[in-house]
């Protein structure tokens, strides 16, 4: 699933909403009325051309009935000034909010989600959460930017240990490359469904055909870094 067409297949999947929703729902911990219901997704999956893939970025983007905007995206190889990268698609996406005939108030919140195969920060949390904060009181007046990581490598939970559907996403995110069968301890629909569009005997020739170039391109820069 890390491989961005395969990502996209499920996660930017225009007839399997729910399989984003209940992702989003359990990483963000979205609760009572910020639970997501239904969402809008910006960049449905169609299948890229294999000429623009170094050029495209393969992430999934939608909102929610508050217009709430979240930004999913996975990264594999930490590129150059990833934290300004992050920065930047997060304020345009922000700014992309306003229209000119409107006023600032028509301004709304921007979540990222990063998924990540690489160490960003020096700690031992696999999920971490940033906003602007007070320096003083701690308090979080600017509440329109939301940044959430998941660093998969530091996720070394067994099967018998997923407590929760957040960690059963991640061990999904990190794992289902290795699986011959869905586990047992994991019975949620939305996860179950993930698994079931990886399995390439659905795919059609030219998904395959992007899913391959994608991997040979990955070894590529890893060669070249």
């Amino acid at each position: 699933p890390t491989n961005d067409v395969a990502f996209r297949r499920i996660f930017g999947n225009e007839n399997k909403k729910e399989i984003l929703i209940s992702f989003l729902n359990s990483i963000l911990q979205l609760e009572g009325q910020k639970k997501i219901k239904n969402i809008e997704i910006l960049n449905p999956y169609q299948v890229p051309k294999l000429k623009e893939l170094k050029e495209t970025i393969l992430d999934v983007r939608c909102h929610d009935k508050r217009e709430i905007s979240y930004i999913v995206e996975m990264q594999i190889l930490k590129p150059t000034a990833f934290e300004k990268r992050v920065l930047y698609y997060t304020s345009k996406a922000y700014v992309n909010h306003l229209e000119k005939s409107e006023d600032y108030p028509a301004l709304n919140q921007v979540i990222f989600l990063g998924i990540l195969y690489f160490d960003m920060f020096e700690n031992s949390n696999y999920i971490s959460n940033h906003l602007i904060l007070d320096k003083e009181t701690g308090e979080n007046k600017f509440r329109d930017f939301r940044f959430c990581f998941i660093e998969l490598l530091k996720f070394n939970k067994t099967e018998e240990k997923l407590d929760n559907v957040s960690d059963k996403w991640i061990y999904f995110l990190k794992n289902a490359k290795n699986l011959k069968v869905i586990p047992e301890k994991i019975q949620e629909n939305e996860i179950k469904e993930a698994f079931e569009i990886l399995d390439k005997f659905n795919w059609s020739k030219k998904d395959l055909e992007v899913y391959d170039k994608i991997s040979i391109y990955r070894q590529d820069e890893r060669g070249r870094i």
